[in-house]
């Protein structure tokens, strides 16, 4: 379970943006005192002082008292930016277009699609006879769910008859899921309702579901407690919650994921065991009994179909840019699984059927590739596509030759394409029109630059056409590097007013992610951590050497591991960038491991309870311990957290953001924005969004001495 998902999001003269003659809120900030304490923790023989320790319960009375004046600070500071208000406009125009997802076919025959008007906080589900019909109806309209947006429906799952339709939502934020049933065709609510599941869908068998959840947490300790004990129930409609029977556990692993899986051909069972490797085990169901396939965490595998008793499975064991093999139902571990489709250059990343073909969707240089192959593993044809891109591929096996796609790109919101497979042609069914704006006066290049130890390094660089190299270029560079996420191009409105605003929008592959495989994602794991913070100040370093941008002008931003990038980028390299956004960071190394779901990030991380040197090297580079104290001027930093945000949980944000405000750091402001009725990112309403973002690009501006047009 990754930290997140992935997060990410003109010819520019100074006359033309305008330069402040001086930033309004240049002095030194007076900051509320930080409940504290002498806590000092010894790792190892290593002193380890914490004395923000008290910030780790959020819930007591001193802590809400520091959040509230924090968030007083950093209101007062954004209000009195003149622009503030200019930028939250434009951001709500550029917002305002129609956005459409992906048209699939569900099991009642129905076409179904989430579309967003404009500035709805959340899509809404529509479905329609055919897919080029003009009728249409709402299924399921996730406003309707709270009176301010912050339900979110997180996922919609069919039976297989057709008849019910289970979804489950979030609230604020949080990770917790609750699950619904509606009746298919009337709409009706059903009394069928979970509560406490977590990391699930709801996968049908029969006349029930699989699901995924935790005991009943502690009352209070709901979004902060390490998550123990994941369990796998079976719930058959109609019936309390309390009826639901175990279909899986693991007492003697209570820090492991679990999931069920029901195939689509065949009502073949499987369970998907995480949390102790990068990738995860699998077992399947015969005769009742669970049977190892793969035993081993060290590997991804995703199941996608069974047919006539043939297990398919993307895989990278044995692989690790992954292939597609193949396992008999009556000998399904791992030793007898036949390779259909092998390793290729670019990285394995999807596969479905439709029919007798697949489609197999390929990553290469951060960008994705779809090729068609037979029942036999033999290449027929590559699908071309629209351009550079993310592209996300929709086919059914039992709807030969229905095959849909959307593609995207750092200048084109999503269009989807209907693909006809006996002439190879692509035909646009749906585009995104942003009124008044011009996508081809922007272009996007891939550069390749050295890190500190000679690896090359992918960048994508987004900027307004005829943009001249003259070191005075605001740079926005924004990066991830872990867990195996990569970062294709995709589209932004938000990200837009930077473009329009002469901004250069960079994004770095940094070694972590899975751009070129699980190598590329091990180089940037554990004890190689620091090639990922070199990759992205290597990347900083070429922007400014090959006369993009100087320090003067340069931004980061990242969020969740990405703001753990964030805040040891600044600590390495304090004098190589004007602003920081570390957003919902992982901000403290030695002491993540013991909340929410934090001990599963140490496949990626390691602990401090590992060994002598993993300490060690987790606090050399732990943004809460590695901030300078000696007057060594830092950017302007704004940190973002949220109240509801029990992946990262708030205590990171804090601790660090009052230990930044506490240190000889020069007199650029360092802030703490603190949302709430919100959480990690995922399911976050329009308007909330629009609003961090205002603030975000409001301190970036203000602090670069710029002031947008």
């Amino acid at each position: 379970m990754s930290l997140s998902r992935n997060l990410a999001y003109a010819t520019m003269t100074t006359l033309a943006l305008g330069t402040l003659a001086g930033c309004s809120n240049q002095k030194q900030l007076a900051y509320p005192a930080a409940p504290s304490d002498n806590t000092v923790d010894t790792i190892f023989g290593m002193t380890v002082p914490d004395p923000y320790r008290p910030l780790e319960n959020d819930t007591a009375a001193e802590t809400l008292r520091w959040v509230e004046a924090e968030n007083k600070v950093t209101e007062d500071y954004l209000s009195k930016i003149p622009f503030r208000s200019k930028i939250n406009s434009r951001l709500t125009e550029l917002n305002n277009y129609v956005k459409r997802g992906m048209t699939y076919r569900e099991h009642d025959g129905m076409f179904y699609f989430f579309e967003n008007d404009g500035l709805k906080n959340q899509s809404v589900l529509y479905r329609k006879p055919t897919v080029d019909s003009t009728e249409r109806e709402v299924f399921l309209d996730p406003n309707t769910l709270s009176d301010d947006g912050t339900v979110a429906l997180t996922g919609v799952f069919q039976s297989k008859d057709g008849k019910y339709t289970a979804y489950t939502i979030s609230r604020s934020g949080s990770d917790w899921t609750e699950i619904f049933v509606m009746d298919t065709k009337t709409k009706e609510l059903l009394p069928d309702h979970i509560l406490w599941g977590k990391f699930t869908d709801a996968s049908w068998d029969g006349d029930g579901f699989y699901y995924s959840a935790y005991p009943v947490p502690e009352e209070g300790k709901e979004f902060s407690n390490a998550n123990q004990n994941h369990l796998v129930y079976y719930h058959k409609l109609g019936t309390p919650q309390s009826e639901d029977t175990i279909a899986f556990s693991d007492p003697q692993h209570p820090f492991h994921f679990h999931r069920a899986q029901v195939a689509e051909s065949q009502p073949v069972t499987f369970v998907h065991i995480g949390g102790a490797g990068v990738g995860d085990a699998l077992k399947v169901r015969k005769n009742g009994v669970w049977t190892d396939m793969l035993p081993s965490q060290d590997y991804n595998n995703s199941v996608i179909d069974v047919i006539d008793n043939k297990i398919y499975i993307v895989t990278s064991y044995g692989a690790p840019k992954n292939r597609l093999m193949v396992a008999d139902l009556a000998n399904p571990s791992v030793e007898n699984w036949k390779e259909l489709v092998p390793e290729a250059d670019g990285v394995l990343t999807g596969a479905q059927f439709s029919g007798d073909k697949l489609f197999l969707t390929y990553e290469k240089d951060a960008a994705n590739q779809v090729a068609i192959y037979d029942m036999n593993g033999k290449k027929e044809a590559d699908v071309k596509l629209p351009g550079y891109g993310s592209v996300s591929v929709y086919t059914e096996r039992k709807h030969p030759g229905e095959v849909y796609y959307s593609f995207s790109s750092f200048t084109a919101p999503a269009a989807q394409y209907a693909y006809d497979m006996a002439t190879g042609e692509s035909k646009l069914i749906f585009q995104a029109e942003i009124n008044g704006v011009d996508l081809g006066e922007y272009v996007t290049e891939q550069v390749f630059y050295p890190s500190a130890d000679g690896t090359k390094v992918p960048m994508f660089l987004t900027y307004k056409k005829g943009l001249e190299r003259n070191g005075k270029n605001p740079v926005y560079l924004y990066g991830y590097g872990g867990f195996n996420v990569s970062l294709t191009p995709g589209f932004s409105a938000n990200r837009l007013f930077l473009l329009e605003n002469g901004v250069i929008y960079a994004q770095a592959n940094l070694r972590g992610g899975s751009e070129y495989g699980e190598e590329w994602h091990q180089a940037g794991t554990k004890m190689n951590k620091l090639n990922v913070f070199n990759d992205f100040i290597a990347a900083a370093e070429y922007l400014v050497k090959e006369g993009w941008t100087s320090p003067d002008f340069l931004t980061i931003e990242g969020g969740s591991n990405g703001g753990l990038l964030v805040g040891a980028s600044v600590n390495m390299r304090p004098d190589l960038f004007k602003v920081a956004i570390p957003r919902v960071g992982v901000m403290d190394m030695m002491r993540y491991h013991l909340f929410t779901i934090g001990w599963n990030w140490a496949s990626d991380y390691g602990t401090s309870a590992d060994s002598p040197e993993m300490a060690k090297y987790l606090l050399d580079y732990s943004p809460l311990h590695a901030i300078r104290n000696d007057g060594t001027p830092y950017p302007a930093i704004l940190v973002t957290t949220a109240d509801h945000d029990d992946r990262v949980v708030p205590a990171h944000s804090f601790k660090y953001a009052a230990a930044l405000q506490a240190a000889d750091t020069g007199d650029a402001p360092k802030l703490i924005r603190i949302d709430s009725k919100a959480g990690h990112g995922a399911g976050k309403p329009i308007a909330k969004v629009l609003e961090e973002y205002t603030d975000m690009y409001s301190f970036m501006f203000e602090n670069l001495g710029i002031e947008p047009k």
